[in-house]
């Protein structure tokens, strides 16, 4: 099971997107780098709006039944039905990655037409961003895995996680005291953010933000989505060769990172490094969690900004 990353959880605040960004100029400038952010699981689209006042464009994908309008419901709110989350349908029941990739690719199809493309992934986005980079391959410019899947040598995300560096991941543990609907019956995974449970708030700061307080760790949990679909960490996410395999690529390792451990960090590189020789990670590195701190996201931002032509 694979879970959000940073810019779900702190960049909930920014501009719309590309379009409303340049809604007003008579012709958006060509040599303006576009960053198309891709989220990860239970993430609403966000985008980076210190990226935007540096002068790119930056722009999140919204992906199917990830839309607050589509997954919050008067039964998650205070007091909280249990009773009723327990079976209310699910919008992402029947998504898959298939799915995110086709609104991903819209959204750079559309991007590539005012400049170059940075397409950035986080945890679960990293298997949307190599399916798109292998649809369209000639209209981005960079990919960006943020802690983020990229499937080489196993399939899928759920692969990776199985494997002895995946099976270091305290996601197993802190979902086993948030789930709150049986996936079978409402056809996706249901986690309760919102709870004041403990062990499970205990179990999510370990997880995501090990070094955050109480109070960030609330924060962030109060952007998240409480669905996320059941297909899309077991889809075949690899890319090929000739097509994926030749965008170049970026990855910004979390060296504290408890969700995807950097041990599987370094393996996914190592074995996509592998899979195409000749056009090699160039590899990046932050101290921070799963989710970092709005002050270590910071870090990240100046990294991204580095990478624009």
């Amino acid at each position: 099971m694979s879970f959000p990353t940073r810019r779900d959880m702190f960049q909930y605040a920014a501009v719309a997107g590309a379009g409303a960004v340049g809604a007003s100029a008579a012709k958006p400038r060509k040599d303006v780098t576009t960053y198309v952010f891709v989220t990860g699981a239970n993430g609403m689209a966000a985008a980076d709006p210190e990226l935007t006042l540096r002068g790119h464009r930056t722009v999140g994908v919204n992906l199917p039944g990830h839309g607050p309008e589509e997954q919050f419901h008067l039964a998650y709110q205070a007091p909280q039905d249990l009773e009723q989350l327990a079976t209310l349908p699910s919008p992402v029941a029947r998504v898959t990655l298939d799915d995110y990739v086709e609104a991903t690719v819209d959204v750079v199809r559309r991007a590539s037409a005012h400049g170059p493309v940075i397409l950035v992934g986080g945890s679960l986005g990293g298997a949307t961003i190599t399916k798109a980079a292998d649809a369209v391959p000639d209209l981005i410019d960079l990919l960006v895995y943020d802690t983020a899947f990229c499937c080489t040598k196993l399939p899928s995300p759920n692969d990776y996680l199985a494997t002895p560096e995946g099976k270091q991941s305290l996601a197993a543990s802190m979902a086993e005291n948030g789930i709150i609907a049986d996936p079978r019956v409402i056809g996706a995974i249901r986690m309760n953010w919102r709870t004041k449970d403990r062990k499970f708030l205990d179990a999510v700061k370990a997880a995501f933000m090990a070094e955050a307080s109480e109070g960030e760790v609330l924060a962030m949990l109060n952007t998240l989505l409480p669905d996320e679909s059941l297909l899309v960490g077991g889809a075949d996410a690899r890319g090929r060769k000739e097509a994926w395999g030749r965008v170049p690529r970026v990855y910004i390792r979390h060296t504290r990172d408890r969700m995807i451990p950097l041990a599987l960090q370094d393996r996914m590189i190592k074995e996509a490094n592998a899979a195409t020789p000749d056009n090699q990670f160039k590899v990046f590195s932050v101290r921070a969690s799963h989710a970092p701190t709005a002050k270590t996201y910071r870090e990240i931002t100046e990294i991204l900004h580095r990478l624009a032509k």
